[in-house]
């Protein structure tokens, strides 16, 4: 068939009629699609159903198929259009030799009356041949499918593609960054095209990068490969019978309530751990993963319980906020004299809760110390400690301090308490434009000699240590405060260097995790006990009060109204 959707409406029942497979017993069936190779397949068929050039990138567990199900779509491809030119590249020449084997496989037992001519077969390529203007000399499509192994110079540099496989890629030899980049670029951006990246993970390398990358601009609504992750208890055959005196560990209970799943699955687990995995828990969770952020082993120990964090980012992912910023007017000596909340799906700003009315709030912020870092401010609820706002975005200074000050405000004066070690700037700002509810440490007055308040949270070796610490009791004691994807995404990634000194991993973020212990180390500056409303009652002002008043905004004169009353 010439024309590509057309086609893909019925690969699904080409693969499954006339492909056959090898299983692991040697026998050689049809190819049945099991439950998790059949959603990979509706992701696909969905992109091209749109018009889309089809962008995969899929982190799994071992075993699952999707090597076979990529090598299926890429035959249909090869062997139902013309000119079309595929790739398939393999981490090691014995998997190249199997991928190759059973494209051969595909073409050996299809029906003779849907063989396309073949006009070579080696072990790196089937080439079906050119049209021939001779009637009754067969079907020529001239297309070609070529295997790979990773490693090698220029590879795939000098194609055209319509499709590419790049498997395993987390564990490719050499360059494969180098690699990557020439294979990408040789398939066109074009509806029709496919590209499949898929691998187990290794650790923290470019298949990590390149799978974060794809998961937050999926979170952030942007065009870019499409990441799926298959856990391994979506295999039905994950599974044995458990024994008689089989009793489920803690770890196993909070695995089954996450998950859903039975004393066979977890009885399988077991069983892999101890035989395939040789006792390493680790290693089964990069080989076997229940959740993307099990599959990366960090390579230092990790700040935090892993197991739980991952189990609690696990809950929480699909929680809403809403997303935005706050737009706000400036009188001509820079005071911001009114602001608004605004909804907005690319907003620095994203909000679980939004502010009660009486409620005590704190704000811990951390400023970007280099120009990869990120300015953070993280709103807790002082009176449990809950996450209900978190700013993320790399702003000039500025803007920063202008968004932390609408944010205090929006919050109900709320408490903030911002690291000053890189810069003062944002803390000034925040002072200068007259908000008045900040954070207050001791600092010791160089020309006095004497301790005296300053603004601001001031980060040394006993501070640091001192809100980490504290920040690991709330992980231990109340995670279920902790509601943030991206806060605990830091966290599993927060570990001990060589010295003991807890820090993001290489090429990893701690800012969020930073500004959150800091959030929590200044909770006892501010009330816990929510206030009631004066609204519609009449006090004495004074004349403290009454200045506050005159020089407040209209926003913040109707915020002082219902938390004062009306004066008398």
């Amino acid at each position: 068939m010439s024309d590509i959707l057309s086609c893909l409406l019925n690969c699904l029942t080409f693969i499954e009629l006339f492909l056959k497979i090898r299983t692991k017993d040697g026998s050689v069936i049809s190819f049945l699609l099991n439950e998790p190779q059949r959603r990979l397949y509706q992701v696909i068929r969905e992109q091209w159903q749109k018009g889309k050039p089809v962008r995969i990138i899929i982190l799994k567990a071992r075993q699952m198929g999707f090597s076979t199900l990529t090598e299926a779509i890429i035959f249909w491809m090869a062997v139902t259009a013309f000119n079309v030119e595929c790739m398939i590249v393999a981490h090691k020449d014995e998997a190249t030799k199997n991928l190759f084997r059973m494209s051969k496989r595909f073409y050996d037992h299809l029906p003779d009356k849907l063989k396309p001519m073949q006009q070579s077969s080696n072990a790196q390529e089937l080439v079906f041949a050119k049209p021939s203007r001779h009637k009754g000399s067969g079907k020529g499509l001239n297309s070609r499918i070529r295997c790979a192994t990773a490693g090698g110079d220029g590879i795939g540099r000098s194609y055209t593609l319509r499709a590419l496989h790049l498997s395993e890629l987390a564990f490719w030899p050499g360059d494969k960054l180098d690699t990557l980049t020439g294979l990408l670029q040789a398939v066109p951006d074009l509806p029709g095209t496919l590209i499949v990246i898929e691998s187990t993970a290794n650790g923290f390398e470019e298949f990590k990068k390149l799978w974060d990358k794809a998961v937050a601009a999926q979170r952030e609504g942007r065009e870019d490969f499409i990441p799926v992750f298959f856990a391994w208890h979506e295999m039905k055959e994950y599974r044995r019978t458990p024994p008689p005196d089989f009793q489920r560990t803690e770890e196993e209970e909070a695995l089954a309530a996450t998950f859903g799943l039975d004393d066979e699955q977890l009885a399988w687990r077991r069983w892999c751990i101890d035989i395939n995995c040789g006792g390493d828990i680790n290693k089964f969770k990069q080989e076997y993963p229940s959740t993307p952020d099990e599959a990366f082993i960090a390579t230092g120990q990790c700040v935090f319980d892993k197991q739980k964090i991952v189990l609690r980012r696990e809950q929480v992912r699909k929680t809403p906020w809403e997303r935005g910023m706050f737009r706000f007017e400036e009188d001509i000596t820079g005071r911001i004299i009114s602001w608004k909340w605004v909804p907005d799906p690319a907003g620095p700003i994203r909000i679980r809760v939004h502010p009660e009315q009486g409620v005590p709030y704190v704000i811990g912020g951390d400023t970007a110390g280099t120009g990869s870092d990120w300015f953070v401010g993280q709103v807790l609820d002082n009176r449990t400690g809950e996450q209900v706002a978190v700013l993320h975005q790399q702003f000039s200074e500025r803007m920063y301090a202008q968004q932390m000050y609408c944010l205090g405000k929006y919050y109900g004066d709320a408490l903030i308490g911002i690291e000053t070690n890189y810069s003062t700037f944002p803390e000034m700002m925040i002072e200068q434009l007259g908000y008045r509810k900040l954070y207050v440490r001791q600092r010791l007055d160089n020309f006095t000699g004497k301790m005296v308040d300053a603004y601001g949270f001031e980060t040394n070796k006993k501070t640091r240590q001192t809100v980490i610490d504290s920040l690991k009791d709330v992980a231990h004691g109340a995670l279920e405060t902790i509601t943030d994807y991206e806060t605990l995404g830091e966290m599993l990634t927060f570990v001990y260097n060589e010295d003991w000194r807890p820090e993001a991993e290489a090429d990893e973020h701690d800012d969020l995790v930073m500004a959150l212990a800091i959030a929590h180390h200044i909770r006892s500056q501010q009330r816990t006990t929510v206030t009631v409303s004066t609204a519609g009652k009449t006090v004495r002002w004074t004349q403290d009060m009454k200045d506050d008043y005159n020089r407040a905004t209209p926003a913040e004169r109707e915020m002082l109204l219902r938390m004062w009353g009306e004066p008398q």
